[in-house]
């Protein structure tokens, strides 16, 4: 996280032990699934799709789609990386079908740009008895929209989550996302 604080990070992760070695281990957000995959040297270069990106900057979403192995995660890299934009990443995977879990690293994606995004509602998340996901996320668009800047946020491979409850509650935060 190059661009992000140090501090941010460790918020995000909420770091709690050192283990051996003296490393610190997070608990419970995976750190991986954060990191926007760096730039590389010696790519075939998209500007055609890169300005089709930026175009959709005028949106709410943009979804880009192709099979596996056609660059989708490189081209979202490499367009982040000539971004003037904060950014956010999240790699999905399959483990990601649990509704605490995929809401849990959202947030925390949100959190590498500003640590205090969402801890109110990450705290409610993963309560014994959480209230209802459209009132965390309600709670949680009020805090989005009244961010000053602008922002990129990334979900890689969100083809792996097989999840309805997800689906709706992305849907949910979308459509209630300002023009």
């Amino acid at each position: 996280f190059p661009q992000y604080k140090m501090e941010n990070l460790e918020n995000v992760l909420g770091f709690t032990k050192k283990c051996a070695y003296n490393r610190i281990v997070p608990a419970p957000i995976l750190a991986t699934k954060l990191y926007i995959p760096p730039h590389r040297a010696n790519i075939v270069l998209r500007p055609r799709l890169i300005e089709r990106l930026n175009e959709g900057l005028l949106r709410k979403l943009t979804l880009v789609s192709t099979p596996a192995g056609f660059g989708k995660t490189t081209l979202l890299s490499e367009w982040i990386a000539a971004s003037r934009r904060p950014a956010a990443w999240l790699s999905l995977d399959e483990g990601d079908n649990d509704l605490v879990r995929f809401w849990s690293h959202f947030i925390a994606a949100l959190q590498v740009l500003d640590a205090r995004t969402g801890t109110g509602e990450l705290s409610a998340l993963q309560s014994p008895q959480p209230p209802a996901i459209e009132s965390i996320l309600t709670s949680l668009l009020n805090e989005i929209v009244s961010t000053p800047q602008d922002f990129i946020l990334v979900l890689d491979d969100y083809h792996a989550v097989d999840s309805r409850q997800i689906d709706n509650a992305l849907t949910f935060l979308i459509e209630r996302l300002p023009p």
